[in-house]
């Protein structure tokens, strides 16, 4: 079986660690983005991913080399001379997925993260004997998404409503889907939506089906989602395999800890933290909704919330970041810091404060 990953843009909304990484790599709970969904759909017995590439194309290819082999799974690259939108990608990636056995296809967004129901998906789409399914998922404020109006018994989709007005309903795309190979017939080789024109197509000969995703659902392309999402992500984590997160006196709540990672005495850790390979968290620092990457050393008494520390960055004693402050790759904040929302760009030195939100060249 295979699966197609649209890795394509520039990752803009998650600088400056974009700017170190393609997206697909950085890291989300302390391993790339794009090894969650390659890890579960191996476990569905896909074997062969393909991923459109427009960005990075050789850090990727490299990165993934390593995986290709430590999974067992074929690992390839379509890559965009253009940005070829949502559906274009499956058109231009064509002799790769569509080999003549019939058998449907996952196409994923690369900065969707989920439990990946992908057996459920699959015994669905065998069941109503359509073209093509989606997942969606429910949302509390649809009037700021695409809505999917649909039949709930059968899941068959009715029509696509962008933004409604007025209440038509609750569920939105959640940029995971199963597609038949016929499904690639209908797109040209063209920069092209596969919600826009794609689905609709489908939707309007009555064969494509939505299934409400279970469990947790989060687009972690931007700061605050991924904060977001790596609660959500915890919390997951704690129903499935509370093994993997961390206890002890200094954890409070969801706290996920690399067993390289080095944490000093009378820290206060939680909740919904993750500390990646090869950190140092000295002695009195206050840990709270954030992350903190490979490398990174956080001094003593310091205080983190609901931020993003880049790899290799330093953190100095006493400081205190909070507010969506995103440290990029190797940035050093000196001692009794304050940073309230800075976005802070790879190899810099903070040496005063940062008091309103705003990005530091």
């Amino acid at each position: 079986m295979k699966a197609l990953i649209l890795v394509g843009g520039f990752g803009t909304r998650l600088r400056p660690l974009t700017l170190s990484l393609p997206k697909p790599l950085v890291d989300f709970a302390n391993k790339p983005m794009i090894l969650h969904q390659i890890e579960a759909l191996k476990a569905v017995g896909v074997d062969e991913v393909v991923l459109t590439v427009n960005y990075q194309a050789e850090v990727m290819l490299n990165f993934l080399k390593d995986v290709e082999a430590k999974l067992e799974i074929k690992i390839t690259c379509s890559r965009e001379t253009e940005p070829m939108g949502t559906a274009g990608p499956l058109a231009l990636a064509r002799d790769k997925l569509v080999d003549g056995s019939g058998e449907p296809f996952f196409v994923l967004n690369s900065d969707v993260i989920s439990e990946y129901p992908f057996k459920e998906m699959i015994e669905f789409h065998k069941a109503h004997g359509g073209e093509a399914s989606i997942m969606v998922t429910k949302v509390d404020e649809p009037s700021k998404y695409g809505v999917v109006v649909m039949e709930e018994t059968t899941g068959k989709v009715e029509k696509f409503v962008e933004k409604p007005k007025l209440y038509v309903g609750n569920k939105i795309n959640a940029g995971i889907y199963l597609l038949n190979p016929s499904v690639v017939d209908k797109i040209e080789l063209r920069p092209t939506s596969i919600k826009k024109e794609t689905f609709p197509k489908i939707a309007a000969a009555q064969v494509l089906y939505a299934m409400v995703l279970p469990g947790f659902w989060m687009d972690i392309g931007q700061p605050r989602d991924y904060i977001t999402g790596l609660r959500l992500y915890l919390d997951s984590l704690r129903k499935k395999c509370p093994a993997k997160l961390t206890t002890g006196p200094d954890i409070v709540g969801n706290v996920l800890v690399d067993e390289t990672a080095k944490i000093g005495e009378g820290c206060l850790i939680g909740p919904d933290v993750a500390i990646g390979p090869g950190c140092v968290v000295e002695s009195g620092v206050r840990l709270s909704r954030c992350t903190v990457m490979r490398g990174a050393r956080i001094k003593k008494h310091a205080c983190i919330s609901s931020s993003i520390i880049g790899w290799h960055s330093t953190v100095g004693q006493w400081a205190r970041i909070e507010n969506m402050t995103i440290l990029g790759e190797d940035v050093h904040v000196r001692d009794e810091i304050y940073s309230n929302g800075g976005v802070v760009l790879p190899h810099k030195e903070i040496k005063s404060n940062i008091l309103m939100p705003g990005i530091v060249m």
